[in-house]
């Protein structure tokens, strides 16, 4: 089993990438790929309407294609977790 120095629920500073600065939630921790997917909740407008946009092909599921939403994900290196208050700092 691994362990991580995030968990579900934590709040968490991302430190590269796309949200860069940003601070968001952990919905979910995917072990298998090391990853964890984040629910940002103060985004610009600009950023908040490309977050976990993808664009999909035709299908049975989806009959006009097109862009849908999805959650973002990043890996679990990239991200700190905020300290509530002084007592959580180690």
């Amino acid at each position: 089993m691994k362990k991580y120095h995030v968990k579900k629920g934590d709040k968490v500073l991302v430190n590269t990438g796309k949200f860069k600065g940003e601070e968001a939630t952990i919905e979910a921790v995917l072990t298998k790929n090391d990853r964890v997917v984040l629910n940002f909740a103060n985004l610009s407008e600009a950023k908040s309407e490309s977050i976990g946009m993808r664009t999909v092909k035709k299908s049975q599921a989806n009959p006009n294609g097109g862009r849908v939403q999805r959650s973002v994900s990043v890996h679990v290196s990239n991200v700190n977790r905020i300290a509530e208050d002084a007592a959580e700092v180690k």
